[in-house]
């Protein structure tokens, strides 16, 4: 899975599984937005779909903004399992095997590897909680890039400034809320020019 710093915290980046149902509806949506936004415009402009009444293409803009704006709430309010309040204890622990203490980073990715103990990773998001069944996530100096269900992937790091940046991997339980307390490992890495 290849996900990008600058699109931390609009949700959950697809983790290559295609196993999630609100991944899914999010990608859905910015597509559908995206195919009628393209559609409006280029009947506003006169440059296609010369059948469309030009009033309908105005309709179609606000409607593709709404589907752009919806790809991100309606999974977040109806698709994805509330974090319980109460957070159970791990016995597991997470270790970054790769990248190794200052390595140095030259390219638009980063291969990371994970090693957990006691734990597993589970591909199924649900609020009935075991205490060492969970997910991974990755954060780049405190921002997520990346919520997987795999202890080795790719991350892009294409758009992080030159010098020394922190990655933390947290084994976090099914409904994707901490641990408590939390069960986490973090490396830094040098990023050299691209």
């Amino acid at each position: 899975m290849i996900t990008h710093p600058a699109l931390a915290g609009i949700g959950p980046l697809m983790d290559g599984t295609g196993s999630n149902l609100d991944e899914f509806v999010t990608e859905a949506m910015l597509l559908v937005g995206a195919i009628v936004l393209y559609a409006g415009v280029r009947r506003v402009r006169g440059s296609g779909y010369p059948g469309m009444p030009v009033a309908v293409a105005w309709g179609l803009l606000p409607v593709s903004v709404a589907l752009v704006v919806g790809a991100f709430v309606v999974p977040s309010v109806y698709l994805r399992p509330k974090i319980a309040s109460v957070r159970p204890a791990s016995t597991a622990k997470i270790h970054i095997l790769m990248p190794i203490p200052d390595q140095r980073v030259a390219g638009p990715t980063m291969e990371v590897r994970l090693g957990l103990e006691g734990g597993r990773v589970s591909t199924i998001t649900t609020t009935q909680l075991q205490p060492n069944v969970g997910h991974i996530h990755l954060s780049i100096d405190g921002s997520l890039v990346s919520m997987t269900y795999g202890l080795q992937q790719r991350v892009l790091v294409n758009g992080l400034a030159r010098g020394d940046h922190t990655l933390e991997a947290e084994f976090v339980a099914s409904d994707h809320g901490p641990f408590n307390p939390r069960v986490t490992a973090s490396k830094t890495f040098v990023k050299v020019a691209a």
